[in-house]
């Protein structure tokens, strides 16, 4: 059974619907996510514990503030290449950004070769199916110019300011 849950954000964000297989959490999207394969019409509501544990997690995370834990997730369709750039977006530290291109760089060079395609890796992050928990908001376009997100560039944009916070800046 596929469980989902519908968590309302702040003001400034679009709403979030979350899915679980009963134990994990298996995907995290903005509502109007423009990958409709992120959602699960055929999916049961149900407030579950993963469910409970992650909106404590986005509670934390809405309130300007970086949550000390993470839910349990689990990925589904895990490719070796998506899971590179999923380990490479969770280093990526809180109020930080990177580029598509210095992630292509980094699994470069972990495989010792010259090149790997920042478009590949767009792809790669662009298909992740948890937001803000593997945070791919956080990737920029070169010369960290704010491109593509499924969820709505708006929110991109609002989840950057918000982890700025005061100082409003920010960079790798």
């Amino acid at each position: 059974m596929i469980y989902k849950w519908k968590y309302t954000t702040p003001d400034g964000f679009s709403d979030m619907i979350m899915y679980s297989d009963g134990t994990d959490l298996t995907g995290l999207s903005f509502i109007h996510s423009s990958n409709k394969q992120k959602h699960d019409e055929n999916a049961e509501d149900r407030l579950i514990d993963v469910f409970r544990e992650t909106i404590h997690w986005l509670d934390i995370y809405f309130s300007g503030q970086e949550p000390d834990f993470v839910p349990p997730y689990k990925i589904n369709g895990l490719t070796d290449f998506r899971k590179e750039v999923v380990d490479e977006m969770n280093r990526i530290p809180y109020g930080k950004t990177i580029t598509y291109g210095e992630i292509a760089k980094r699994i470069a060079k972990k495989h010792g070769i010259e090149k790997m395609s920042a478009q590949a890796v767009g792809g790669a992050v662009g298909w992740n199916p948890i937001c803000l928990i593997v945070p791919c908001h956080r990737v920029m376009g070169a010369k960290r110019k704010i491109t593509g997100y499924g969820g709505g560039i708006e929110n991109k944009i609002a989840l950057l300011e918000l982890e700025a916070g005061k100082n409003n800046e920010v960079c790798i």
